[in-house]
């Protein structure tokens, strides 16, 4: 967490992050995703999986920040 202090990224308090700090060990604990350079996964089969998850994920979040940024720029004009 940024200053240490428990209030979150963007000071919403703990779990609104992604995992990815010191505190979730480098893994995306909510999605069960990979870490950096790690794999938990025993298996290609159940590798792909995950990997097609996390990719599903990351679209969904993708498509959310296009919308929003298409919906700022309407304000700023």
């Amino acid at each position: 967490m940024p200053k240490s202090n428990g209030s979150g990224p963007l000071g919403q308090g703990p779990g609104t992050g992604r995992g990815l700090g010191p505190c979730g060990c480098g893994a995306r604990r909510a999605w069960g995703a990979r870490g950096f350079g790690f794999r938990k996964f025993a298996s290609p089969k159940n590798e792909l999986i995950a990997l097609e998850e996390e990719e599903k994920i990351l679209k969904e979040e993708l498509d959310i920040i296009l919308e929003e940024k298409a919906a700022l720029k309407k304000e700023v004009k």
